[in-house]
């Protein structure tokens, strides 16, 4: 599997940590979420898989955490994997991240986790200013 970012560190215990993410696709915009902190970075909607959940439903649960709305997933894209600490649990991790192209449905709701907003903007764009080199490699490819 393809790693993205930081190589892994030797004499690092890194807890494995899966996740799905959403690419958002309304036309020729993507619906992407600000993080403020506790780094401030644009980023696929998406986040960890809870233990027995499946990552349908915890990319489900996390896009309407972060965005509000609800999605419709068309197809799964690929996966990469990162490794990175991650000071909100203060731990190592080994993140593999399941990417998913998804169409956005309609707002459910508000945003329910801190420090997020939800943003519109072009594919272009997402494709320079999303947080990670991985995130930015899915985007890139659909343009």
């Amino acid at each position: 599997m393809r790693r993205f970012d930081e190589a892994r560190r030797y004499g690092i215990r890194y807890r494995q940590r899966p996740g799905a993410y959403g690419i958002l696709r309304r036309g020729d915009k993507l619906l992407i979420t600000f993080q403020a902190r506790p780094e401030p970075e644009f980023q696929l909607p998406g986040g960890g898989i809870d233990p027995g959940e499946s990552p349908l439903i915890a990319l489900h649960r996390e896009v309407r955490e972060e965005t509000g709305w609800g999605i419709a997933i068309e197809r799964r894209l690929g996966a990469f994997q990162r490794y990175a600490y991650m000071p909100d649990y203060d731990i190592w991790a080994r993140k593999v991240c399941h990417i998913y192209l998804c169409r956005p449905t309609f707002r459910k709701g508000p945003i329910s986790e801190p420090d997020h907003s939800a943003h519109w903007v072009s594919l272009t764009t997402a494709a320079h200013i999303l947080g990670n080199e991985g995130d930015r490699h899915f985007v890139a490819a659909l343009l």
